[in-house]
């Protein structure tokens, strides 16, 4: 039997929608604001809109849509066809995300860091059959496909990499081009699939299945993450357009990153306004500068110390007008609180916001620090966030002094793609209401707050004592030198695991490790200092800036013993 449909006790939406939908009713309302600002290129919404219907017509007349309708269907399940997105930044990223959605194709995205296997496993654990990528990536992709009998559909961009066409692909443009905007003969659904890879950085990337109108609900736009009130009409919608919108958006991590494509959406179906960096292939810093001089949005979103560090060491040489930023979003990573502070001493006027949230959760809460009131670690939870209580057996009130899970309720995903026993350890159902647990540790204080702790699966058992490694790792990115660091446990016979620190030392600094173990004692207990200190040339993460734990444990695996 097919797995229930998620229930949404907390909403009271009167009807149902589709990303197509509301965005066409943006693009009615305001044909001519601005989508995206990418390069040279100004693309209006009825521009965008335009173009996403020529790439669903090209899907469509390929025979790619929705097979099998989401009653005939368990949460792991997939009836229709889906499309891996394998490319940088750019208005190609957004337009093909807006097209498959017209189509009934499920976009998702691919790690372009990913080498040969890893790309492999995400195509054949996906079942793509089509693929939308640069032409950068043309080798690497022609070396897979004779493993990937499927994937059958094949449009690439054009880029400076000069790369022919793969066999059997069409060029992009040439998509565009070649097809019209007309009406598709078929109807998307609220139930058709949103489909998000995690990042595989503390274990084997999976696919996490949204349907369309709970994503726009949890992360799209669709409801105010604190009161809890959801749209209910097309006519909000083109109301709040007209009446407001326009806010620009600079969108700096890479599209493959879920918050990075909620804010896409959020823009599709607001008015907003999206910029994204011309450097799309790396972090280049002097470019963001010039483009925040030139665009002047008023929200800078990046995500963590890694992605700000080299931000800020460009905002302080001067020299670039910022003045337009207002709001520093950060989400995804941690952002200590120096950095935050010398954020917000360049920019004074500025509010920075921590978001949390997760693939398998959309937006759950945030923090915000401004000028002489920086910290971190607790949130303010949105009208469906929670935590259980350690056993999962009930919802923990505000005060209990146990440490939980902090959990989403309401809209959350159908499950993991092919995966029914990892979809019903994480979206369990606890006093008849189904949750969405993607394993972060919290405690609900007496104020309503929730103190946020980590990710229980890199959380390191030392001496009897858990050990969360995102507060060591702030312990020691406070000190000056530390231009990067992780942390993570190692077999030790004397403790069960030690902690390690693995550090990347700021350009042109010096610092021991007895330095470093010295300065976090200062902000930790000691049980929960490193054992070893581990300097490396570089900090190996995700091209968003995430923490990649598992590189994280093979260093710290042959560092030694007691």
């Amino acid at each position: 039997m097919p797995e229930p449909t998620p229930t949404t006790p907390t909403a009271t939406a009167t009807r149902e929608f589709t990303v197509p939908e509301v965005a066409d009713a943006v693009a009615a309302a305001a044909p001519d604001r601005e989508l995206v600002i990418f390069r040279d290129r100004h693309l209006t919404v009825g521009q965008v809109a335009d173009r996403s219907k020529r790439v669903a017509a090209y899907l469509h007349s390929k025979g790619l849509g929705a097979h099998t309708e989401r009653a005939d269907l368990a949460g792991h399940e997939v009836g229709q066809d889906l499309l891996g997105i394998y490319a940088h930044n750019g208005n190609e990223y957004i337009e093909t995300m807006l097209g498959a959605f017209r189509a009934r194709v499920a976009p998702f995205n691919v790690n372009y860091r990913y080498v040969k296997s890893e790309l492999v496993y995400l195509l054949s654990d996906s079942g793509a059959t089509a693929l939308v990528y640069h032409a950068a990536f043309a080798p690497q992709l022609a070396e897979v496909l004779p493993e990937l009998p499927d994937l059958r559909v094949l449009i690439q961009i054009a880029d400076d990499s000069g790369n022919p066409l793969l066999d059997g692909a069409v060029d992009y443009e040439e998509v565009i081009a070649t097809t019209t905007p007309d009406p598709l003969p078929v109807t998307p659904s609220p139930d058709d699939l949103y489909v998000l890879y995690t990042g595989g950085t503390t274990g084997m990337p999976k696919g996490v299945l949204w349907r369309q109108h709970d994503i726009y609900m949890a992360g799209g736009g669709g409801r105010d993450v604190y009161t809890g009130e959801v749209t209910t009409s097309l006519e909000q919608v083109t109301a709040r357009v007209k009446d407001g919108g326009g806010l620009k958006v600079f969108v700096l991590p890479p599209l493959i990153h879920g918050a990075a494509q909620w804010a896409i959406m959020i823009a599709l179906t607001s008015g907003q306004t999206v910029v994204l960096s011309p450097v799309a292939d790396r972090l280049d810093a002097v470019a963001v500068a010039e483009t925040v001089e030139r665009e002047k949005p008023m929200v800078l979103m990046l995500v963590g110390d890694a992605i700000a560090r080299p931000l800020l060491a460009e905002f302080e040489r001067g020299g670039h007008d910022i003045s337009s930023i207002a709001v520093i979003a950060n989400g995804g990573a941690v952002l200590s609180p120096s950095v935050k502070e010398r954020l917000l001493a360049i920019l004074p006027n500025a509010i920075v916001i921590d978001g949390v949230g997760s693939s398998e959760t959309g937006a759950q809460m945030t923090h915000i620090s401004t000028t002489g009131a920086v910290s971190t670690g607790t949130f303010n939870p949105g009208s469906n966030t929670c935590v259980l209580t350690e056993d999962l057996d009930t919802v923990a009130e505000p005060g209990h002094d146990d440490l939980g899970w902090l959990a989403q309720r309401g809209f959350v995903p159908l499950g993991y793609k092919g995966d029914p026993d990892k979809t019903a350890r994480t979206f369990p159902v606890v006093a008849g209401e189904r949750f969405s647990l993607p394993g972060d540790r919290a405690q609900h204080l007496a104020d309503g707050a929730i103190h946020l702790f980590g990710r229980d699966s890199v959380t390191i058992n030392s001496g009897g004592e858990k050990i969360f490694v995102e507060e060591v790792e702030m312990a020691l990115a406070s000190h000056p030198a530390v231009g990067d660091v992780l942390v993570a446990g190692r077999p030790s016979e004397t403790w069960g695991e030690a902690v390690v620190a693995i550090v990347e030392l700021a350009d042109g600094a010096a610092a021991t490790a007895e330095q470093l173990i010295d300065h976090a004692a200062q902000s930790i207990a000691r049980y929960k200092l490193p054992k070893t200190v581990l300097f490396r040339p570089a900090i190996q993460r995700s091209p968003v800036g995430k923490a990649d734990y598992r590189w994280a444990r093979e260093q710290a695996a042959g560092s030694g013993t007691d």
